[in-house]
């Protein structure tokens, strides 16, 4: 497969590895983006797949809550940043978001086309291509996800004027408004920091596998630590996944507003429980951040005027 330099672009946006390096993943996979990720991850020129953190799509986040139980969170995407900064855009993200905090709907497509509540006579669809007219951008709801606590209550946080937005399921049995601060300042902390499981129970044994086998890769490929004895290297290997756990599982992140500078999120929750007598956990959270994974429309503003000269 021919390799372009297109190609070679994307992989270093993906991975933050050289142009050379990326050349020759490419090479080495056949062009396939993915593989030559996981290319680059075991030759050590990549720290890790940035696809998900490289945020390019303009638009907004929005949440919306229904009492102390339920709540909703809602991404749509516009073309511009101009129009994310646009009143009536902005509504307009709000009323999708009340849209879905009341709907009913498992996915996108039933969403689509429920009766818009501001206008039974419409579906969310109408709604939205009435607003792409009036706007004159093409906008799109990518996503929603609606959450409903069983035994506790929800929080909510909105950061960046609506570039993330955190929903946190709480269980407790005890709702004040010192379990409430508590559990907004863990909603901040997963805005912040970006966890992607509550606790480690959550990680999957073939996640772990495949990390092992990407840091026993990295290794092997360092001309100093792969003439350790195996013994070290499994020891290498068990404190590096040990270390990425505690980055990416919220109970075992360095509590932001830690005093102490140590503290987990979980030590905190254990000392808010012990405080009114009651548990205190965090059952799941949501967090959306806009433009998640996709590509950012590259604009050529002197192309664009040349070619409405032409016309």
């Amino acid at each position: 497969m021919a390799i372009t330099a297109a190609m070679v672009k994307e992989l270093r946006d993906l991975t933050g590895a050289g142009m050379m390096d990326c050349k020759k993943a490419l090479n080495e996979t056949d062009g396939n983006m993915d593989e030559a990720v996981e290319y680059l991850r075991k030759n050590g020129q990549a720290k890790a797949e940035k696809k998900a953190s490289r945020i390019a799509a303009e638009g907004l986040c929005a949440v919306a809550v229904s009492g102390d139980t339920t709540a909703a969170v809602v991404e749509v995407n516009s073309e511009t940043d101009f129009v994310a900064k646009n009143e009536t855009f902005q509504t307009f993200v709000k009323a999708v978001a009340n849209q879905a905090v009341a709907s009913s709907a498992a996915d996108m497509d039933a969403f689509m086309e429920e009766a818009w509540n501001e206008d039974a006579s419409k579906t969310v669809k109408d709604a939205l291509v009435e607003k792409v007219a009036v706007i004159g951008e093409n906008l799109k709801i990518r996503r929603f996800e609606k959450v409903a606590a069983e035994n506790g209550f929800v929080s909510t946080y909105i950061h960046g004027g609506g570039r993330i937005g955190v929903i946190v399921e709480a269980k407790t049995d005890v709702v004040n408004d010192e379990v409430k601060q508590a559990i907004y300042n863990i909603a901040m902390q997963i805005a912040a920091l970006n966890p992607k499981y509550v606790s480690r129970s959550e990680v999957s044994e073939e996640y772990i596998a495949h990390e092992k086998e990407i840091l026993l890769a990295q290794i092997k490929n360092d001309p100093k630590e792969s003439q350790k004895p195996e013994k070290v290297i499994n020891g290498m290997v068990e404190g590096r996944i040990s270390k990425e756990l505690k980055e990416i599982c919220l109970v075992d992140q360095v509590y932001v507003k830690a005093e102490d500078g140590k503290q987990t999120v979980g030590k905190y929750l254990e000392q808010v429980s012990k405080e009114i007598g009651a548990s205190v956990s965090v059952n799941r959270f949501v967090r959306f951040e806009t433009g998640e994974g996709l590509e950012k429309k590259q604009e050529d503003f002197a192309a664009e005027v040349a070619a409405q000269m032409n016309q």
